[in-house]
């Protein structure tokens, strides 16, 4: 892998049905869920909404913040299920207006779930996958979905049981995913000592995290430990690592910085980008995430 000028790449999931960005504007995205359509906050929203207000105001719910780290609650316009099925490409999952604002899926990794299971179809050989801070498991499911055993890691036991049931609804209960609640990086360290390694890493840390048995985890303090244990549980003809980060201070690039430097003997290519959604009314981009995405071609 050379070391060479970066470029930061724009990805976004072109193949949504059941979910679409209707409109943003005024620091507030106007989103489709299945039926069902939420406007929540997004600061990046700084222009002037493209549908008129009286459509804003046919949304089944809007979420009030009350606090900077998403805290808040929803208002209700409509009545709703406290929980509905969603869809993407034959994967099957279940989805709530949560606490937090969120739903149980992030619809922008759909792009990566798609380069995931196309990498691991093209193998043509068992392939052996690592979802770290893995949440409802989608990645997961789409990993499984194309041949690959999967280990799917989370600390928090209410994610693992809604992945369970993801994996249920999208009739993979048959396939080999093993389901662990644990610390991500105790584990991965554990892993490397049983000599237990991966051709392809997924991780998605969030900015800060409890493990099981009260560990911490700070995106800045600890990412460049939990890189290095990837790089060493990952096997040496191995395939693919991808990180993505949200809500971080940071962009793409210290991703590639971190990344170019540890997998520099690997070879490979590296790919940094954002994840954005394009929305519908007009075509304006929301950046969601930044990922690198590390991979051997051959």
């Amino acid at each position: 892998m050379n070391k060479t000028t970066p470029i930061i790449n724009v990805a976004s999931a072109r193949d949504w049905v059941d979910y679409e960005l209707v409109d943003s504007g005024d620091g507030l995205k106007l989103e489709r869920f299945g039926k069902y359509v939420f406007s929540r906050p997004e600061a990046q929203a700084v222009w002037s909404p493209v549908k008129p207000a009286a459509i804003w105001s046919k949304a089944d719910a809007s979420f009030q913040t009350t606090s900077e780290e998403n805290g808040g609650h929803w208002n209700f316009s409509n009545q709703i299920p406290d929980n509905w099925v969603m869809e993407y490409k034959n994967i099957k999952f279940k989805v709530r207006a949560g606490a937090s604002r969120h739903f149980g899926v992030f619809p922008e990794q759909a792009v990566h779930w798609d380069w995931i299971a196309d990498v691991i179809s093209s193998a043509h050989r068992p392939i052996k996958v690592l979802n770290l801070f893995g949440y409802t498991g989608l990645a997961s499911l789409a990993a499984a979905k194309a041949g690959a055993q999967v280990t799917h890691v989370d600390a928090s036991k209410k994610a693992i049981a809604w992945a369970r049931e993801n994996q249920s609804l999208s009739n993979l209960s048959d396939s080999p995913i093993r389901w662990i609640v644990d610390d991500a990086l105790k584990f991965v360290e554990r892993e490397i000592r049983r000599g237990n390694l991966y051709d392809g890493i997924i991780m998605d840390p969030p900015k800060f995290g409890r493990g099981p048995k009260g560990e911490v985890w700070e995106f800045f303090r600890l990412l460049p430990q939990m890189l290095a244990a990837c790089k060493n549980a990952l096997l040496s003809k191995s395939l693919f690592f991808i990180v993505t980060a949200y809500a971080v201070k940071s962009s793409a690039l210290t991703l590639h910085s971190a990344i170019s430097d540890l997998m520099l003997t690997r070879g490979g290519d590296l790919e940094i980008g954002e994840l954005v959604t394009v929305e519908k009314s007009g075509g304006r981009l929301i950046s969601n995430a930044i990922y690198a995405k590390w991979f051997n071609k051959n």
